[in-house]
């Protein structure tokens, strides 16, 4: 029997980023990340779409954007397995807080992609004009989610997913299944370490999580505007991908 998706708010996004408990979770955050091997889930997405190929010649950057960035260790980790690979990146984290330390910044810069962070409510973000002056409400060759997704209801998700849409080429998001398995993975996190809030957290996450063809069933744009890709991926992920079609010229917005 499926398991019935739930959203429940989860502890960390309840903490002040300097209490010291948030402080371990996202470091216990890191090493689940390694555990699910969510970098080379993304690896593989990202390295097979039109717009990021390798040898492709751009006179600007790649216009990426991250949405619930957190610190973004996860997306340093991919920049780095892709140095060589792509053209210069020019990254805009977006979340609730600015997490990005400046060492991370630094490391950045060390494999040509220009992160920095923007703090503001992705709803927000979702609903603002597409002609809003703000850098992160206008068009971008790619769209980033990561673990990210599965805390939005299906209305709110909806309308995240729409403003997305409107806004990129290509997207790709790195989701926890809703299965059994993954659900048993989540109640034994405490073994690699992980605190109380890490705990009752991923919980939570497999049970708002996705299977099957969710995310695109909710993807607006016709099958002939869009190629979607939905799929479990590693044991413990689900990962979609949407790519505009004919949007292979690089450097043109939609």
């Amino acid at each position: 029997m499926a398991l019935v998706r739930t959203v429940l708010p989860e502890f960390l996004d309840a903490l002040d980023p300097h209490d010291p408990k948030a402080q371990r979770s996202r470091r216990d955050l890191q090493r689940l990340h390694r555990v699910m091997g969510t970098q080379n889930i993304l690896l593989d997405g990202l390295r097979k779409l039109p717009l990021c190929r390798a040898g492709v010649a751009r006179s600007s950057p790649l216009h990426v954007l991250e949405l619930g960035a957190g610190d973004g260790s996860v997306l340093l980790g991919v920049a780095r397995a892709l140095q060589g690979e792509w053209p210069a990146v020019a990254l805009t984290l977006l979340d609730q807080f600015n997490l990005l330390h400046p060492i991370t910044t630094d490391h950045f810069a060390g494999v040509r992609w220009d992160a920095h962070a923007e703090v503001g409510d992705v709803i927000d973000w979702a609903e603002q004009p597409l002609i809003a002056p703000t850098p992160s409400s206008g068009r971008w060759d790619l769209i980033v989610s990561n673990l990210f997704l599965h805390h939005f209801e299906a209305p709110q998700l909806t309308r995240l997913l729409a403003a997305i849409a409107a806004r990129t080429h290509c997207f790709i998001a790195c989701e926890p299944r809703r299965a059994w398995l993954p659900l048993a993975g989540s109640h034994l996190v405490g073994l690699v370490g992980a605190s109380k809030v890490t705990r009752q957290d991923a919980v939570l996450s497999v049970h708002a999580g996705f299977r099957k063809q969710e995310l695109g069933a909710l993807w607006p744009g016709a099958t002939e505007e869009w190629t979607r890709k939905e799929h479990a991926a590693g044991m413990f992920s689900h990962c979609f991908i949407a790519t505009r079609n004919g949007a292979v010229e690089v450097g043109r917005h939609p």
